[in-house]
């Protein structure tokens, strides 16, 4: 496991790298600069993100709140106080564990393991959404394509829905790829509606 250890302070660097020591096949790097900090992510590649703050800023946390959206990295960060506003920020950022005032060896592979495992259900939700998104726009597409068989071809629903099986039976292609030529080749020819 790639993980990349982000924090200005090289000695609370050290207590989260200290909390990694026992993890076997891993490979950290540590960042204490913040100058051209997403291209030097992207070079390392990390499997996990560790962010310590200790106390940032408002310009600070918005900083590396883009380079949690930008990632698509499991990201746990760590501040000594915080507020409802900045955690709404964090949420809203994409990162995976939000830790304030926890910062000890002890507790670095658990919250590791909380902030990958926490990213792994987020991802899979989004992925049942986009899945679920996708199937519900086939579905519209495939509505409309029975609505223009049956008024040009004067069909009832189940005669359209047929003949849009039927093709795609013969042409062996989903009955979604058929309904998206007719409508497309119906806002081509017809009147778009």
């Amino acid at each position: 496991m790639r993980i990349a250890i982000i924090d200005e302070s090289t000695t609370r660097a050290s207590i989260i790298e200290e909390g990694l020591a026992q993890l076997p096949d891993s490979e950290i790097f540590i960042l204490t600069e913040r100058q051209g900090l997403i291209s030097r992510l992207e070079a390392f590649a990390p499997d996990v993100v560790l962010i310590d703050l200790g106390n940032p800023s408002r310009d600070v946390l918005e900083e590396y709140f883009a380079v949690s959206r930008v990632l698509a990295r499991p990201i746990a960060m760590f501040v000594d106080e915080s507020d409802d506003e900045a955690i709404a920020a964090s949420i809203d950022a994409g990162v995976s564990a939000y830790v304030v005032d926890g910062l000890s060896a002890h507790r670095i592979r658990p919250l590791l393991d909380l902030a990958i495992k926490r990213f792994n259900a987020f991802a899979r939700l989004q992925a049942d959404l986009a899945a679920a998104e996708g199937k519900l726009a086939e579905r519209e597409t495939i509505d409309r394509a029975k609505r223009i068989l049956m008024d040009s071809k004067k069909l009832s629903e189940p005669e359209a829905y047929a003949e849009l099986r039927r093709k795609a039976m013969s042409s062996n292609r989903r009955i979604a790829e058929i309904a998206e030529a007719v409508v497309t080749a119906h806002d081509l020819l017809g009147d778009g509606t």
